[in-house]
């Protein structure tokens, strides 16, 4: 990519300038500004971030890093050059030989240091340290990645060559140089984010549309009137999508609640409408509510409207723990908007999110607004990830949402979450980010300590209450665009008990961080990133606050919820 911003440097390669052979000089020949900026960028992308990592995974943010590094400093020069209208400078070997001794002793203090730092992080999270021969790989890997893109940039620079040499036959040359510019450099842009990009993302979306017409092993149409996709069923159970089958084919049973209970308990209702269940947002919403309606859901103490992840996933935890907390005396109703990945919708799949998360919310309120106010069951909202986006969307504050619900759970909030920001910013002074207090906590809190009194725990909390757990390690809460330039209140802050104090803001450095923690979030311990495993039942009770529940009771329900290994 230099050579196309640098159109003075010599085309053969020259004396001191490190290359391979003539005839690979091209695709070897590497500049030394763009080097040293690439070095610095390697050795950066080994400082500590939120989420642990293997030493392959380290290698490739790190051979993304330096190739980022490497144009930066390339287009530096370049730019250094024509303000000071000077010819490039082949740098001598002793320069080269200079930057291979620093650069050596500079990666080895950054692979140490960052295996240091891995294992600080493990510790946090009770994962065993990073073996230090897997680590080693991490270079190699950063090599690799560093010459395959490097080489890719090369691709477009002959593009741009070629197409230079054909237009100067007809235009004048500086004409063909910006004609030629500007048509590679759109079609570059239009390749990486209109091809390439929405190409992965319609393989993703294909790939698991096929995906979501199959069925979990264990899992069967229910026999109950009580659940979509069973008898009188208005949504057909080949229409619910894989997680929608597996949301009404399993899940407590009536005398599963029972036994624990030690009381008689209702069976509950599931109803759900899936992706195929009708062609869009609102149809599958007024499915959804005709089929709960079906159901007797309006007659049952507790409703809960749930809005998916992305895949249509409804968290098993969170509503197998909402029926053995109201022992059964309830009805959940969800559907889903997309099939893709959580941490992929989470980038792509917000507007969805949103006109799913309202649809649904709005088509059961409509109906249950109808009902007696003495009839009417008390309304509860839950989203966990991208579904907390789509159940805040419903909703123009927290007056609005004491006002419409019983009370509201989100989970794991993402950074751009409208209300999650509105109650962060205007938080009380004095309390953090990472577990903020809003207008003293009178009906929306933030726990980041499962088990414990929320805070403000001297204050009074409301009959309607809002409640958002976060994990001060997790990257979907704190990946935003405003890290490339501004410095958050949480790396400000005192640093939540699950980050490292060696963490620190870097302009760029930490966006980039936080980005490569994303597809991470789920592959640590419950407690930490995005693993909310275990926490959902405390939430539960602090929102619903059921008659003679015991500390002994919560700790044999987290038990029988907690997934199998």
């Amino acid at each position: 990519m230099e050579r196309l911003l640098d159109r003075a440097a010599p085309k053969p390669p020259a004396r001191g300038v490190w290359h391979g052979s003539r005839t690979s000089s091209r695709w070897l020949h590497y500049t030394l500004p763009g080097a040293w900026v690439a070095l610095v960028f390697a050795c950066l992308s080994f400082t500590p971030s939120l989420l642990p990592r293997s030493g392959p995974f380290q290698g490739l943010v790190s051979g993304m890093s330096a190739v980022i590094g490497y144009g930066l400093g390339v287009l530096g020069a370049w730019l250094w050059r024509e303000f000071a209208n000077r010819p490039p400078r082949v740098p001598s070997p002793r320069a080269w030989l200079g930057f291979f001794v620093v650069g050596g002793v500079a990666l080895v203090a950054a692979l140490a240091l960052g295996w240091h730092w891995q294992a600080s992080i493990r510790e946090r999270m009770g994962m065993p340290h990073p073996g230090r021969a897997g680590y080693l790989f991490a270079p190699v890997v950063a090599a690799v990645i560093f010459f395959l893109l490097v080489a890719a940039g090369r691709g477009l620079r002959a593009v741009y060559r070629r197409l230079d040499s054909r237009l100067a036959r007809h235009i004048g040359p500086r004409a063909a140089r910006a004609t030629s510019g500007v048509v590679v450099a759109a079609l570059t842009f239009l390749l990486a984010s209109g091809v390439l990009w929405d190409g992965l993302i319609s393989l993703a979306d294909r790939t698991l549309a096929v995906k979501d017409t199959t069925t979990a092993e264990g899992v069967y149409p229910p026999s109950s009137v009580l659940r979509s996709g069973g008898p009188g069923s208005r949504v057909g159970w080949d229409t619910l999508g894989r997680e929608g089958r597996n949301f009404v084919g399993r899940g407590p049973s009536v005398e599963e609640i029972s036994t624990f209970n030690g009381a008689a308990a209702k069976e509950p209702i599931r109803v759900y409408a899936g992706y195929a269940s009708a062609p869009d947002a609102e149809g599958r919403a007024k499915l959804a509510v005709q089929d709960l309606e079906r159901a007797g859901g309006f007659e049952r103490e507790y409703l809960l409207v749930v809005t998916t992840t992305g895949s249509g996933w409804v968290v098993p935890e969170s509503v197998d723990a909402f029926e053995y907390v109201t022992g059964g005396d309830s009805a959940i109703i969800s559907m889903q908007y997309s099939h893709l990945w959580s941490w992929l919708s989470v980038l792509v799949d917000q507007q969805r999110a949103r006109e799913a998360g309202r649809a649904l919310f709005d088509e059961v309120y409509e109906r249950w607004s109808r009902l007696p106010e003495g009839r009417r069951p008390k309304l509860l909202v839950f989203g966990e990830s991208l579904g907390s986006y789509g159940g805040e969307t419903a909703f123009s504050g927290e007056r609005d949402l004491a006002n419409r619900t019983s009370g509201a759970l989100f989970v794991g909030p993402p950074h751009f979450n409208t209300l999650y920001r509105e109650f962060t910013d205007q938080r009380d002074a004095g309390s953090p980010e990472v577990e903020p207090t809003y207008r003293n906590g009178r009906i929306v809190r933030f726990s980041r300590r499962p088990g414990v009194e929320v805070p403000p725990a001297s204050a009074p909390w409301g009959n309607s209450r809002v409640l958002y757990l976060l994990h001060p390690s997790d990257p979907i809460t704190w990946w935003s665009p405003q890290l490339l330039l501004s410095r958050p209140d949480w790396l400000r802050e005192p640093r939540g008990d699950d980050v490292v104090d060696a963490m620190v803001w870097l302009p760029f450095v930490t966006f980039w961080q936080v980005t490569a923690d994303l597809p991470l979030g789920m592959a640590v311990p419950p407690g930490y990133g995005h693993v909310y495993t275990g926490e959902h039942v405390d939430g539960w009770l602090a929102l619903l606050r059921p008659e003679g529940w015991t500390q002994e009771k919560t700790a044999r329900l987290r038990e029988r919820l907690r997934p199998e290994p």
